[in-house]
């Protein structure tokens, strides 16, 4: 398995991880509550804040298990990582929409912005899933 590919398992794996944490703690706090006066923005911002840091530590560990291969990139490794990022920045832009819609709406700050989290998330394990099934199953690009 190269670098890259372990890469892209990394952030899929954190980027599920961190936000099955998120819903966790806001479905937690619903129990008392209705959904959307629940306090999200600390747990949102303390997930993001782990995941992100998560994701340096881990790929420092595999840098430095992987010293050999840490920094390599060919040809095949430049366009699947590119064909990855296409494909899940295409959430970012429907998240975009989503938010300016509900923004529109006026509907309540906490739609809005987990919203706009989930199609990050969506965006960063479609890119990574995109990016293993490609190494995994070959890329053809067009």
């Amino acid at each position: 398995m190269s670098f890259e590919e372990k890469s892209a398992w990394i952030m899929g794996v954190v980027a599920t991880g961190s936000y099955g944490v998120y819903l966790a703690i806001v479905l937690g706090m619903a129990g008392t509550m209705p959904v959307a006066e629940v306090p999200y923005v600390a747990p949102l911002l303390w997930t993001i804040g782990a995941s992100i840091a998560a994701s340096i530590a881990l790929h420092i560990l595999l840098g430095i298990f992987s010293p050999k291969e840490a920094g390599k990139k060919d040809q095949r490794d430049r366009e699947i990582y590119r064909f990855g990022e296409y494909i899940g920045q295409s959430f970012v832009v429907i998240g975009g929409v989503a938010a300016l819609l509900l923004a529109m709406a006026e509907v309540d700050h906490f739609w809005i912005a987990n919203v706009i989290y989930l199609t990050f998330v969506l965006s960063a394990i479609l890119g990574s899933v995109a990016k293993i099934v490609a190494y995994r199953r070959g890329f053809q690009p067009w």
